[in-house]
């Protein structure tokens, strides 16, 4: 491991227990920093509004930490949208944010939009999958920014447990994303998560990034961030358990074949030979092909759409 990453683990990688509630709720007022908290869903019915629940009791009724909870509906087909608005959240349909440019499917054309559909100056993203949920999660990730000026992007990090077993979660980052990194961007290499959901960032680095529209949105940012602001300005937080949903084997190929694209286009902004992902099924008459297409997309800042720097002007 390059001596940089050992000295980045050691002055940068938390517990959420190293930030007290009381020390990070009195940075908040004293920096006069607002906190949005951002859910992505598509059809997320049954774990959505208890994670709502969980923000509002814990960091808005009981310690006003977080300001606002927006729930982005990506064309959920389930009650999503409806349990999310009962539990407290403000619910925003990804098609009504800047409708003048027609979505695409992806999480991260999610999160590039719901940049527009918020106003907190610190944006905490959480899944809207997770079970058993803590609001250590936000606490974790929000803390660092409240009470170190220095930092500008802070990833959730924990164990991810896979059945009964204890650390196999995460396949795709061990497979695909982890390799990427340490081959081609050492300086990541100290990312425990570093393709989790969970992560927080000031609004001011998150306007100037490119979003992927799909699954590289995570790894994408990293990169991108590592190279705008530098390792010593990111951070993680060790938050205990992620509980969630896990994808089967295709969906985790095609989650991988975007990430790999996503590293591809910034190792060289080359293009892809190929932008599919053919992967098979057993059939009545034997294993059948189904070929899916590959994110390639990514939306430019959010800093130079003109209705976000409108509202920013406003």
């Amino acid at each position: 491991m390059l001596e940089e990453v050992e000295g980045w683990l050691r002055t940068r990688s938390w517990s959420v227990t190293d930030r007290p509630l009381h020390r990070i709720l009195a940075a908040k007022r004293a920096s006069g920093s607002s906190v949005s908290v951002v859910l992505p869903a598509l059809n997320e019915e049954e774990t959505v509004g208890e994670i709502v629940a969980v923000i509002r009791h814990d960091l808005m009724r009981q310690a006003p930490l977080v300001d606002e909870i927006v729930v982005v509906d990506s064309g959920s087909t389930d009650r999503t949208s409806e349990v999310a608005a009962a539990a407290g959240a403000r619910v925003v349909h990804r098609d009504d944010i800047l409708p003048r440019l027609p979505a695409v499917p992806g999480k991260g054309e999610v999160l590039w939009r719901s940049l527009l559909a918020t106003e907190g100056d610190i944006v905490c993203f959480v899944d809207a999958d997770l079970r058993e949920f803590s609001s250590d999660f936000v606490t974790g990730i929000v803390g660092p920014l409240l009470t170190d000026p220095d930092v500008d992007l802070v990833k959730a990090m924990y164990d991810r447990p896979l059945g009964g077993a204890a650390g196999q979660g995460g396949r795709v980052t061990e497979l695909m994303a982890r390799p990427l990194l340490n081959m081609h961007w050492p300086q990541l290499a100290g990312f425990v998560q570093p393709l989790g959901g969970e992560y927080a960032a000031r609004r001011s680095l998150l306007e100037q990034l490119p979003f992927p529209v799909g699954y590289g949105v995570e790894l994408g940012m990293l990169v991108d961030a590592l190279h705008l602001v530098g390792l010593d300005a990111l951070a993680q937080v060790d938050v205990g358990v992620r509980r969630h949903r896990h994808q089967d084997g295709q969906a985790l190929g095609r989650m991988a074949a975007a990430i790999y694209r996503t590293a591809q286009l910034r190792l060289a902004r080359g293009h892809l030979i190929r932008p599919a992902l053919t992967q098979f099924e057993r059939g009545e008459e034997g294993f059948e092909p189904r070929t899916y297409p590959v994110d390639t997309e990514e939306r430019p800042p959010m800093i130079e759409i003109a209705e976000y720097a409108a509202r920013k002007v406003a």
